[in-house]
């Protein structure tokens, strides 16, 4: 089973890159899990390009989606909404509708932000988006305030409450996808 991880931040010390990286640890070592990085190099969404040849970073994150059983995305929240790279990012792989990468998937958002609201806003924006383009999103959410203090030295969430909901999202990720979790030899 693979889980795909985007991170709606560019930043390279990146507090949701942070929590994807926590959520990895949560998984079984039976599942893969892999953060698609590729956000910075797709282009401005553009119908005229969209058609059996995408941009290249475009048909990567088609691929990676493709192949997902789940999807877990982290964003922060700029100007109380999506990062717009991060929309831009979906709106390609919204495409060819109603055939995309993202039909039926099983999604999870979350997010973090150095603000005290851990980008609410923005995770129900994205949560709508994802529903939209016809992923099936989890209602559970995650919003880690004050993200520049609820990270330990070593990466991991300081805050007790949060590792615990976090355990609760991840699982209900894979519980969603309807795959056995089975164990690799």
């Amino acid at each position: 089973m693979l889980i795909v991880g985007l991170s709606g931040s560019l930043r390279r010390d990146s507090y949701n890159r942070m929590l994807l990286a926590v959520a990895a640890k949560e998984l079984p070592p039976a599942i893969e899990f892999e953060e698609w990085r590729g956000l910075a190099s797709i282009p401005p969404y553009n119908e005229d390009v969209n058609g059996s040849s995408p941009p290249p970073p475009v048909a990567d994150l088609r691929r990676t989606l493709q192949r997902a059983d789940g999807i877990l995305v982290a964003t922060p929240e700029y100007n109380h909404s999506v990062p717009g790279q991060l929309k831009n990012a979906l709106d390609w792989a919204s495409r060819p509708f109603p055939d995309n990468a993202l039909r039926g998937k099983v999604a999870a958002v979350m997010g973090a932000s150095t603000s005290l609201f851990g980008a609410v806003w923005a995770q129900a924006e994205v949560r709508k988006v994802l529903g939209a383009i016809g992923a099936r999103v989890i209602e559970q959410d995650l919003a880690v305030a004050s993200a520049h203090e609820a990270f330990g030295l070593d990466g991991s969430l300081r805050d007790a409450e949060l590792r615990g909901r976090l355990s609760e999202i991840v699982a209900e990720l894979l519980d969603s996808t309807g795959k056995p979790l089975r164990s690799v030899a």
